[in-house]
């Protein structure tokens, strides 16, 4: 046998060895990571408004209301917005106000707020009354997330339109929104 054949035997003997004492030395770990629930949540900072400048014609300017919804409950349950509304009015012993039917969410748009998203399932049609009265009345769904969709953190951003006649009353007109986020779709 050649030199460089022998040498050859000889490393393959010793790489072998090397295996047999690493397998030898070996061991296996089970890691166990226990996922936690989160929430489901629904926050606004929002302070929207409009102005139109009453012109003797009928006018319908609208106004976005951002909020984040938070699903990190990890079921994939889904979840849904309701939405609901006082009149719009002046305020004062005397109110001028305007008609319970002049606010309709127009369109909604639900991006992901970070991280990594399910991306939610929307059947909620377009365009709807948003409901209003001196009191605020039963609440509609605006938006919802079907079953296996809607994890994560979203910006979700309505869009509403506020019907001004053109008979209307000169003012500051205030109206108070109360939006909730609900499990399932």
């Amino acid at each position: 046998m050649r030199l460089a054949q022998k040498m050859g035997v000889a490393v393959a003997a010793a790489t072998a060895m090397a295996l047999a004492t690493t397998s030898a030395l070996a061991a296996t770990a089970t890691v166990t990571g226990t996922l936690a629930p989160g929430t489901l949540s629904l926050t606004t900072t929002a302070a929207p408004s409009f102005s139109v400048t009453l012109d003797g014609t009928d006018q319908t300017p609208t106004y976005t209301l951002p909020m984040t919804a938070t699903d990190s409950r990890g079921s994939g349950a889904g979840w849904n917005i309701t939405i609901t509304s006082t009149q719009f009015t002046t305020g004062g012993g005397t109110p001028n106000t305007l008609a319970t039917n002049a606010s309709s969410v127009t369109g909604v748009t639900a991006v992901c707020a970070g991280g990594t998203c399910t991306n939610p399932t929307n059947s909620v049609t377009y365009s709807f009354t948003l409901p209003a009265g001196p009191t605020p009345p039963a609440a509609v769904k605006m938006f919802n997330a079907a079953v296996l969709t809607g994890m994560g953190k979203f910006t979700v951003t309505p869009t509403v339109s506020v019907f001004i006649p053109a008979n209307s009353f000169a003012g500051t007109y205030t109206s108070t929104i109360t939006l909730a986020i609900v499990s399932g779709p």
